[in-house]
């Protein structure tokens, strides 16, 4: 062989690792629906790094059809997140190359608020709540279940409430003591987050219950088995597409079994009404039935709708003749549950009437996924009828997924 020719196959040989590293990476997004999509999807991030040939620590750009960078985001499992809109029986095509993003806005987050007794609260462009800590329950108080925050900005707001409310705490405490009631009052009124100041409020009623689709077992009477606040907490995700939570809560004694131990992990991501909740027990030697919904108000019983795979209330909040709203909550089962049906108190205490759940049967070692969420009448779902519709059309795009593929 020619000394020429071998330095021409020495220098192809070089060139081969880099021809299978691509410059850029595309995803399809196809919708096999005949409805409009909008909404996060999750791409393989270990496929896209592959055929980048690039670090999993490389910082990415995702770009749409139109060239337009869009907003991404990594997953503590491995999931690179795009929101896509994607038009009925249409495909949409994004492009991933590896570079410095434009910066990207946040729309989900969430944090532990223990300056607030432990809170841990999140929130999206659409909803905010929030779970009770170990403070709250040394202090003696019952309190359990996701409580609800509502708002009609696609702004973070959460922050912004809990300083404004714990700045000014001291103050009307203060003033009421000296007996300004008026004066703490209007104070009252122009800080805490217990009133609409433009953006929102909590209005939302939750002690001893399941509030907005929290999960518990159920004991042989009929009573739901409550660990109340949870003990311990990880933040997985925080932004700026998806928050997601891991917690464990304290041991409970479940018909007659002592030492069980509930474990969740939930999520919530942008432009959603429905956070994604994961559940399992530790320490269950039997099956159990799983109880999870929503916490029914004894001021208004009107609108309660059960499906077969969903339950849905108008909750009239915590004042209702005074707010003149209400706050649409549901708890949604696409996996199946065994039954809905209305669980009610003989006697209501602080106008609990009873819960609206789903049930299940729940096996030692396994994990049950449910989705629950909240809309408000004076933000993008204005009636019932109209939170029922949200709900039909999640529960259909959940059963027909958009088909995501990493082409080279």
């Amino acid at each position: 062989m020619k000394p020429k020719t071998k330095q021409i196959i020495a220098a192809l040989a070089l060139l081969v690792p880099l021809a299978a590293a691509a410059t850029d990476v595309t995803v399809s997004v196809k919708n096999p629906t005949r409805t409009q999509r909008q909404q996060l999807v999750e791409v393989d991030a270990s496929a896209v790094y592959e055929r980048l040939g690039a670090n999993k620590a490389s910082s990415l750009v995702v770009k749409n059809a139109l060239g337009q960078e869009v907003a991404w985001q990594l997953t503590h499992d491995g999931k690179l997140l795009i929101e896509a809109a994607v038009r009925p029986l249409s495909e949409a095509l994004f492009t991933i190359t590896t570079g410095t993003p434009q910066p990207m806005t946040t729309y989900v987050c969430g944090r532990q608020y223990p300056e607030r007794v432990d809170d841990i609260a999140w929130e999206n462009d659409r909803t905010a709540y929030r779970l009770y800590g170990p403070a709250l329950q040394k202090s003696g108080e019952r309190a359990f279940g996701i409580d609800v925050w509502v708002k009609n900005t696609p702004d973070l707001e959460v922050e912004k409430r809990y300083s404004t409310e714990l700045a000014n705490h001291g103050r009307i405490v203060k003033l009421k003591e000296k007996g300004n009631l008026a004066e703490a009052l209007a104070v009252e009124q122009a800080t805490t987050y217990h009133y609409d100041h433009g953006y929102g409020l909590d209005c939302y009623k939750v002690g001893p219950t399941l509030g907005c689709g929290a999960p518990a077992l159920m004991g042989d009477d009929g009573q739901l088995v409550l660990p109340y606040c949870y003990k311990d907490y990880e933040i997985l995700d925080n932004g700026p597409l998806r928050f997601t939570v891991r917690l464990a809560y304290n041991p409970v004694t479940v018909n007659g079994q002592a030492g069980v131990v509930e474990h969740r992990e939930l999520s919530l991501d942008k432009g959603s009404n429905f956070n994604r909740m994961t559940v399992w027990y530790e320490g269950l030697t039997k099956a159990q039935t799983l109880a999870a919904g929503v916490v029914l108000h004894a001021e208004d019983l009107t609108d309660i709708r059960l499906g077969r795979d969903y339950v849905a209330y108008a909750d009239p909040t915590d004042n209702p003749a005074k707010q003149n709203f209400q706050i649409y909550v549901a708890a949604l089962f696409p996996n199946g549950v065994s039954a809905t049906r209305q669980l009610m108190n003989s006697k209501p205490e602080n106008g609990n009437a009873g819960h609206a759940v789903g049930l299940h049967s729940l096996n030692p070692g396994e994990k049950y996924t449910y989705y629950f969420g909240s809309a408000w009448s004076k933000n993008d779902v204005r009636t019932f009828s109209e939170w029922n519709q949200r709900i039909d059309s999640f529960l259909e795009d959940l059963h027909s997924p958009l088909c995501v593929e990493v082409k080279q």
